[in-house]
């Protein structure tokens, strides 16, 4: 018979150790209300803002706007000379 011996991080409590999964999330299929289903998108830069950049997701078939995001990058360092 074998004993099973517990490593020592699946002995911490739950959410003790946890890890960035993911930095953001692009959608590739979105549902379209003028097709009648999930479609493949295309993401387009609208605007460059100070908190990031917004972009909007089009459907490839009829062209609907069917989202929105914004990328928000890193802040960058402030250099003063």
């Amino acid at each position: 018979m074998k004993k099973f011996v517990r490593s020592p991080i699946q002995r911490q409590a739950p959410g003790a150790h946890k890890r960035k999964q993911f930095d953001s999330l692009n959608a590739t299929e979105l549902y379209c209300p003028n097709c009648k289903t999930a479609m493949p998108v295309r993401e387009r830069l609208l605007l460059v803002l100070p908190e990031g950049d917004k972009y909007e997701y089009t459907c490839v078939r009829c062209g609907a706007s069917l989202g929105e995001r914004i990328a928000k990058e890193p802040p960058k360092p402030l250099l003063i000379v």
